[in-house]
């Protein structure tokens, strides 16, 4: 039956049709279809000999500019996208707001090949902020983002004015605790086999401690979009690609020459390990321990600050965006 008939008929009965439809909604290979909250500009360069084209939104300040940057990095089951609404809050707060999509990401190019590597997409970065006449911002990364961000302030710390990290990735070396390697070929027939009941699974286990929320939704959708559309095959290729680089090039243990003033925000339920479903029962226990890797990360980072967040997992500014974005304010 028509959507639209239903809607007439039957209130709550559309409602379910909706929710139904955006769970089945496919998009293009660089997230054509999709809905990003502010307009979608593009930074085309070359890179390792090929042209590339890096989505980004550049948003100006709602209020008063205060004359600071803020450039906001994704994870990688996260897209620009997912920062709305902290890209809100900071341009209601005066601060210019840059949300790249890396390439390899989300409304990004999908190169067939490319040597992914974290100094790669950190100078992507770097280019496309120059581009933009932006010589310092506060660079602050989500997860994925978060490891981007630590190797973005190390290649760059004179163009780097705060460093700000939200649950990041990389704060243990799961290879080196026992986690076997997966070759990208094993990883891309892993990927193939995305769905949103599987993103939905694995980020109510290790993201939300079980605890869901109907508004998660909308970015289960969009990543579950992308595995299911014309392009799954080059998505999947480079989701495979890009799990290899953040299972490969760990930053833990350069925290120590970190030397821009950090933020460390963690969510203190947050079990996120990747690679624990290839690990052994006994080492997987270990791995993903939030609440004790933030505290071991912000004494290897010279005068960092941690702010904690009980009770909150990988996402808190997602989870309880009120709470974050109280503390994310206070401390910049």
């Amino acid at each position: 039956m028509n959507p639209v008939r239903l809607c007439l008929s039957a209130a709550l009965l559309c409602f379910g049709t909706a929710a139904l439809a955006d769970t089945q909604q496919t998009y293009g290979p660089e997230l054509q279809g999709f809905d990003y909250p502010h307009p979608v500009k593009r930074f085309d360069f070359t890179s390792q000999g090929k042209p590339v084209s890096m989505a980004y939104m550049d948003v100006a300040p709602a209020g008063t500019a205060n004359g600071r940057t803020v450039v906001l990095l994704h994870g990688k089951n996260f897209c620009g996208a997912t920062w709305q609404g902290t890209i809100d809050v900071l341009t209601k707060a005066g601060f210019r707001v840059v949300v790249p999509d890396q390439i390899g990401f989300c409304a990004s190019t999908k190169p067939e090949g490319y040597q992914f590597s974290f100094h790669q997409l950190a100078d992507n970065t770097r280019k496309l902020l120059a581009s933009l006449g932006i010589e310092k911002a506060t660079v602050m990364g989500h997860s994925m983002g978060g490891m981007l961000a630590a190797r973005y302030a190390l290649s760059f710390p004179a163009a780097t004015e705060k460093l700000v990290m939200v649950n990041p990735l990389g704060l243990e070396d799961w290879k080196a605790k026992g986690v076997p390697y997966a070759t990208i070929d094993q990883l891309y027939q892993g990927e193939l086999k995305t769905s949103f009941d599987s993103i939905k699974g694995y980020q109510l286990k290790f993201y939300y401690n079980g605890q869901w929320k109907p508004e998660y939704d909308r970015w289960v959708a969009m990543q579950a979009g992308l595995y299911g559309g014309p392009g799954k095959e080059i998505v999947a290729w480079n989701q495979a690609r890009t799990s290899d680089m953040v299972f490969t090039q760990p930053v833990v243990y350069e925290f120590g020459d970190i030397a821009v003033p950090t933020l460390l925000f963690v969510g203190m339920t947050d079990k996120t390990a990747p690679g624990a479903n290839r690990a052994a029962p006994e080492v997987a226990r270990t791995l993903g321990n939030y609440a004790e890797l933030g505290k071991a990360t912000a004494k290897a980072i010279p005068g960092a600050r941690l702010i904690e967040f009980p009770g909150l997992g990988h996402s808190p500014q997602v989870e309880a965006p009120e709470t974050f974005h109280k503390a994310l304010l206070e401390a910049l």
